[in-house]
């Protein structure tokens, strides 16, 4: 396993794993780093050629110290030359790091950015000016995390120890004690859960961080099953809650919300079919309708649940649930008179955004 890893370093680790010998000098040779790296001397030799001609280093041997030294002071380790579009992706990697604001990431990513943009030429032929002009990232509603509760589960993690801590299921009022062990943790559309083995029930459970207090860090040692693997895991899940069933869904959608919904890879198992009018069909299979009802009523009229039937009764009950709470609060609500705040309304619509229906036969 050891010769594997070493083998998968990349080349630019040896090198600069070089230049620090060289800068130290300890006179470093061929054999050492081939010895150091478990690699051969003629990839050792392919490493050396790179430093002189690329790199432009004042590579020299000296045969009396059986070592290679710099002829010429060498300040820095030399820029590393990037394309124009690897600098692109390196500007959207920054960008993302607000995903991870208030996580133990959010410090490391951004001193490690830092480090690789200290690394680009400044002379390179290509400049985006400046990046928040360009581009953002403006996740929906991010988490508030609790740095120090998710610094107390990344360790667990990392030492295979089991936690506990106090939880509330979703919708209860009470809180209770729970004992797990932390498989992994995912970032699910901007929230955080963590994958665990539940001690007390035997069986597998998704935990939200937001909901999860006061853990601490048990003696539980533990060894995670080779057969876990997280994205299995999830497979049948919409987005994070899973299920025990087996689903097919297949919901119709109208030619407004066609157009959102293509070019978007909004679950693995999708199959979009285009129908007559510009309407469309969506199949998914899931392990749970849980979270499908919500997504569905978000698309108001513009989408129509084919099956199954289970979640056609749902989406329909709840529907009916809103509808009679509404009218509720219109029949307290005066009324005014007709056309009243319409300027308002045309103004405050956005570009594209939809009329109650767009007359698409679903």
């Amino acid at each position: 396993m050891a010769r594997k890893q070493q083998l998968s370093r990349p080349p630019l680790e040896r090198i600069f794993t070089f230049h620090k010998l060289i800068q130290e000098g300890r006179y470093p040779n061929c054999s050492l780093l081939a010895r150091m790296f478990e690699i051969h001397l003629r990839t050792v030799n392919r490493d050396l050629d790179f430093m002189r001609d690329r790199l432009r280093l004042p590579l020299e041997y000296d045969p009396q110290r059986r070592g290679f030294f710099y002829s010429k002071p060498v300040e820095h380790f030399p820029l590393v030359p990037m394309t124009e579009s690897e600098v692109f992706a390196l500007l959207v990697a920054h960008k993302a790091i607000a995903q991870y604001r208030g996580t133990p990431f959010e410090h490391p990513l951004r001193t490690a950015f830092r480090k690789l943009a200290w690394q680009l030429d400044r002379n390179a032929p290509y400049a985006f000016g400046n990046p928040d002009e360009m581009l953002s990232f403006r996740p929906l509603a991010p988490e508030e995390t609790d740095l120090e509760s998710f610094q107390i589960l990344t360790r667990a993690l990392r030492e295979k120890r089991g936690l506990s801590f106090t939880y509330r299921n979703l919708g209860a009022k009470a809180a209770r004690k729970r004992r797990v062990r932390p498989y992994h943790l995912a970032c699910i559309e901007n929230h955080w859960y963590l994958l665990a083995f539940d001690v007390d029930r035997q069986d597998m459970r998704t935990f939200v961080l937001t909901r999860l207090s006061d853990p601490e860090i048990t003696d539980d040692r533990f060894v995670i099953p080779e057969s876990f693997d997280p994205n299995h895991y999830l497979k049948g899940a919409f987005s994070a809650f899973k299920g025990k069933a087996d689903y097919e869904i297949v919901i119709d959608f109208d030619i407004w919300a066609t157009d959102l919904i293509r070019g978007r890879q909004w679950h693995a198992s999708q199959e979009i079919t285009l129908l007559p009018q510009g309407c469309s069909r969506m199949r998914l299979r899931l392990s749970s309708i849980e979270e499908m009802v919500g997504w569905v009523l978000s698309w108001g009229a513009h989408a129509t649940v084919v099956r199954p039937i289970e979640l056609v009764n749902r989406v329909r009950e709840t529907g009916r649930a809103v509808a009679d709470r509404y009218a509720s609060v219109a029949a307290e609500t005066p009324s005014q008179p007709a056309g009243a705040g319409m300027d308002l309304l045309v103004e405050e619509r956005r570009p594209g955004q939809p009329p109650a229906r767009t007359g698409c036969p679903l």
